[in-house]
């Protein structure tokens, strides 16, 4: 198993330093041309971009239900710590179509647990939106492309990939050879130690000695099409996105990426889209009406639509 931190001396190691170009999250990465003015005598750079809503339904044993993921652990461990926000009456079939008609692509099926109720209901969430919507939870090189020919446009892993606190490598090339790095989205999930972030595995409870940082992300964005990434400290208590987290998404990946977690009302959006330089797309859970909150699905959802061709000014150095 090889190290992260001897990546750079890998035969595929790339170089995706040139971070002028935008990602855009329908269809095939195309180039955004980004052109210097003067504005009040200072040369500015306008980047246009569309930072997108992408919508999510966990399932545990069967159920949608909006848990707090850092409380989640293995059966063996007991379910007394166990932080439920929400548990709905509808099914993950009903939100898959809901999100079908309101044409929200790239949202993300989360199973919260391998019990058999917990896989019907994402297989049946897949049926009624397929080719729009993204699966995780129990992911390996056995059973991923499963999940693609149930109708997944991506499949999500994260612990599989982890072994002793480090990338496994081998299964990380044999994960994206089976289904294709076109179909392959790596959960960075992460916390704070000391002053980086560390990515977690096995329902947050571990802490990897993979930190997020350039070399990082750009050697992983080798082997994947998106990165998805919980804000853990925050993710499910409604305190507030982690601003320096997205910041550090927006100025270093390579490949699009979605930040989870702290969301509370819609100029958390916005600082979302100011901290990562109209580079990180967002999902919400606990927060919206749909799911318990206060926070109105409607308004997130034009708020989504109103993003295409919006334009960020930055200070070019």
């Amino acid at each position: 198993m090889m190290s992260i931190h001897n990546v750079q001396a890998n035969p595929i190691w790339k170089d995706f330093t040139d971070l002028s170009t935008i990602y855009a999250h329908r269809g095939k990465p195309t180039l955004v041309h980004a052109a210097p003015r003067p504005v009040s005598g200072t040369r500015r750079l306008s980047i246009q971009c569309e930072v997108k809503f992408r919508p999510c339904i966990d399932i545990h044993k069967g159920k949608v239900k909006q848990i707090v993921g850092s409380t989640l652990q293995d059966s063996k461990e007991g379910v007394s710590s166990l932080i439920t926000n929400y548990e709905s009456d509808k099914s993950a079939a009903e939100y898959a179509k809901m999100y079908k008609e309101d044409e929200l692509t790239g949202g993300h099926v989360i199973m919260l647990g391998a019990d058999p109720l917990s896989k019907a209901a994402a297989i049946e969430a897949l049926h009624e939106f397929p080719g729009g919507l993204q699966v995780g939870g129990g992911i390996n090189s056995t059973n991923a492309m499963s999940y693609i020919d149930e109708g997944a446009s991506h499949v999500i892993v994260t612990s599989y990939v982890f072994n002793d606190g480090q990338v496994d490598f081998e299964r990380l090339k044999e994960l994206a050879n089976t289904v294709g790095k076109q179909r392959l989205v790596l959960d960075l999930s992460c916390r704070k130690k000391g002053d980086r972030y560390a990515v977690v595995t096995d329902r947050w409870q571990k802490f990897s000695d993979v930190y997020l940082d350039q070399e990082v992300l750009h050697f992983l964005a080798t082997y994947a099409d998106e990165f998805l990434v919980h804000g853990v400290d925050v993710e499910g208590k409604k305190l507030g996105i982690d601003e320096e987290l997205v910041a550090l998404l927006g100025r270093l990946s390579p490949i699009p990426v979605t930040y989870a977690g702290g969301v509370t009302d819609m100029d958390d959006l916005e600082r979302i889209k100011i901290a990562g330089t109209g580079r990180v797309d967002v999902t919400i859970g606990s927060a919206l009406d749909i799911f318990g909150g206060n926070l109105s699905y409607k308004d997130v959802v034009s708020w989504h639509f109103q993003q295409q061709a919006l334009p960020l000014w930055h200070n070019l150095v």
